[in-house]
């Protein structure tokens, strides 16, 4: 049962993945969370630690997928990918080593908050004016800071906040999507890294784990989800643009509020 749960968990966020450019973690976190009740062997003091890490984990598999079925569509922005990158390696890293001072309840909320945020922004927010465009390496930089301490904060690939960012540019959804998938490998690799670094010495972790990083949760995820991302690329690029930005901060909010109230 724990098995079939976690291949279509990772079916669904590799579809995600590349539909939405969120790198799978916004369903992979709360789905690893529900479905870590059969692993009685897990610390209760640091679930969400290893949901989050191993989340990070899958995420560099998956986006590596999700990156080449976009590319192949030539949808990625590559110049907005180098200018976001330096300050989201940075960024993941020391969001790594912020969560490890949190408790697994307190990441929680940070998460769900995050995601209805986010929804409610996307959704619901004002059209961006004209002549908000892509700001300065310097800009560009401190941005990429904060979506990578953010995802590395909650396990996600950053599409979250990279997407509705780059639709306030004046980017359309289309190459907001696959430019968000770009920037989420190295979002995950950074953060996967610095959860590892951070549950390197932590008691009480199964046989199996690197640091905060589950690898048969991780390994059995990443399968099926490497799978289907590029299945949802090919959605991305069928589906009117407005339905897939609506689709996105309804998504989110669900998930924000399912997991509040978990």
């Amino acid at each position: 049962m724990e098995i079939i749960s976690l291949l279509a968990l990772g079916v669904i966020a590799g579809i995600l993945a590349g539909l939405l450019g969120v790198g799978g973690g916004v369903v992979i976190v709360p789905g690893l969370m529900w479905i870590f009740h059969y692993y009685p062997e897990l610390p209760s003091s640091h679930l969400m630690h290893i949901a989050v890490g191993t989340s990070l984990a899958t995420i560099v598999i998956t986006s590596l997928s999700s990156i080449y079925a976009h590319h192949k569509r030539g949808a990625v922005i590559w110049a907005i990918v180098i200018k976001l990158t330096p300050g989201i390696i940075v960024g993941a890293l020391i969001g790594a080593f912020i969560a490890d001072t949190l408790s697994s309840d307190t990441l929680k909320k940070i998460f769900a908050v995050f995601l209805l945020f986010v929804s409610i922004q996307l959704g619901f927010g004002a059209r961006p004016a004209p002549s908000h465009k892509l700001p300065s390496w310097l800009g560009s930089s401190l941005v990429g800071s904060v979506i990578g301490v953010v995802s590395s904060l909650v396990g996600i690939g950053g599409g979250s906040l990279t997407v509705p960012f780059l639709v306030w540019c004046n980017i359309s959804i289309r190459n907001a999507v696959a430019s968000s998938a770009a920037c989420g490998f190295p979002i995950a690799v950074a953060g996967a890294i610095g959860f590892m670094i951070t549950g390197w010495n932590t008691e009480g972790l199964p046989t199996g784990s690197i640091g905060y990083v589950y690898l048969p949760i991780f390994i059995t995820i990443a399968i099926t989800s490497m799978l289907f991302a590029p299945l949802g690329a090919k959605l991305a690029h069928s589906v009117p643009m407005r339905a897939l930005q609506i689709f996105f901060a309804l998504f989110l909010a669900v998930m924000s509020v399912k997991l509040l109230f978990s």
